[in-house]
């Protein structure tokens, strides 16, 4: 029996990445044999083994082929006479099919090394194109490291996605990879590698179609609507915001791709429009709540938001009640993350200053301070609370920002 460390902890090491959990592969031994030496086994479609002390995943060196049952529709096949090259061989790239042996000598079948050097993501085997959602994990790839796509590789992804492969993943897997890579320090090069293959069209076909959207050049001076997503998402990743921020960022100007052609490069009403897009594909890809709200209010209030300047107190607190700032305060403080993102990811203002986020946040927090309850207390009449507590706000508001009446 012999083990090997392998995948992403021996790749990373080689970049001289931190590495946080590792993977091994066992050959030479049964699903009994770890049994016997105390390994635990996890997982009914493949066999995983916990280790007695660490509590690190063991796999047995397997094979796989695709079926139509089996895990996430793959059959493997693990054996004492499967070799480490047979169970490297299954794997997506070749950066990731790298193992370890304890003395420290790599085993390398499928020049990974060599790729790493080089910058390339490139496919093991033919096997890749069983997989449809190696597609997005090879994107996702790009945006954390930079890397160059093969040629070879992207030929075969373009095939892929040509045969309807793409059209086959499920909205879990999607949201999954997608959430990975909007995470990752470039988020746009995953968008770019899903574009260049053709499977952007059929997984965010709400995000493709705005590449060649125009816009009004005295506001986005990059033109293209596709361009200012990508700035737009990628300062957010500059500034580390959290994840419900970067999907915010995403899928705010939605609405603009379905501008007529003949209205370009205005985009009257594309808040509405980006709100009903936005609900679509959030249950398409059944978006979790948090991401979805946020993203909901962001297509809907970001260009009032970027109005703050010009916005009287009592518009502003009309504003706040709609974006549920009261209730939400943290939330509403995201939501200025996600402005300042849009404001920011533009030609040239990327150094810019956003007042209107400071302006907002002070407002909320002067109206948030007026006392509701004591005012409904004090009114006899029902009726009148409502708007009672609406002035309160507003002259609080007023004050805050030092305005006159």
């Amino acid at each position: 029996m012999k083990i090997y460390t392998v995948g992403g902890a021996v790749r990373d090491e080689l970049l001289g990445l931190p590495v946080a959990d590792r993977d091994y592969v066992v050959v030479g031994a049964t699903p009994d044999d770890m049994a016997a030496l105390g390994y635990k086994p996890v997982g009914k479609d493949f066999p995983v083994f916990l280790h007695p002390q660490t509590h690190e995943e063991y796999a047995l060196a397997r094979t796989e082929r695709k079926t139509a049952r089996g895990y996430h529709g793959f059959a493997f096949h693990a054996a004492a006479d499967v070799t480490l090259e047979q169970d490297l061989a299954r794997r997506d790239l070749t950066i990731n099919a790298i193992a370890k042996a304890g003395d420290g000598t790599l085993i390398d079948p499928y020049n990974g090394v060599r790729d790493l050097k080089a910058g390339v993501l490139r496919h093991v085997g033919v096997a890749f194109a069983e997989d449809p959602v190696r597609i997005l994990r090879l994107a996702r790839f790009a945006a954390r490291f930079g890397f160059s796509i093969a040629e070879e590789t992207l030929q075969l992804m373009r095939g892929m996605v040509a045969s309807g492969e793409a059209d086959a993943l499920v909205a879990e897997r999607v949201w999954q990879e997608l959430s990975r890579g909007l995470m990752e320090k470039k988020p746009s090069r995953m968008f770019d590698a899903l574009r260049a293959c053709g499977a952007l069209a059929r997984v965010l076909p709400e995000v493709d179609v705005l590449w060649g959207v125009p816009q009004r050049a005295e506001h986005h001076p990059e033109i293209d609507t596709g361009v200012h997503v990508m700035m737009v998402v990628d300062w957010a990743a500059s500034q580390n915001f959290p994840l419900d921020v970067r999907f915010a960022a995403l899928t705010h100007d939605l609405g603009k791709g379905t501008t007529p052609r003949e209205e370009w490069p205005r985009h009257v009403a594309h808040e509405e429009r980006s709100v009903e897009l936005v609900a679509a594909l959030c249950e398409r890809l059944r978006v979790p709540t948090e991401c979805r709200d946020l993203a909901l209010v962001m297509a809907r209030e970001h260009g009032n938001i970027h109005r703050a300047a010009e916005l009287r107190p009592a518009t502003i607190v009309k504003l706040l009640q709609s974006a549920d700032a009261f209730r939400k305060p943290e939330r509403f403080a995201r939501l200025m993350q996600a402005c300042e993102s849009d404001k920011r990811g533009r030609l040239g203002g990327e150094h810019k200053p956003y007042p209107q986020a400071a302006r907002m946040l002070t407002a909320l927090k002067a109206a948030a301070a007026v006392d509701a309850g004591a005012i409904a207390q004090a009114l006899a009449e029902p009726a009148r609370i409502k708007e009672a507590i609406h002035q309160a706000r507003v002259a609080a508001v007023r004050a805050a920002l030092n305005e006159e009446e």
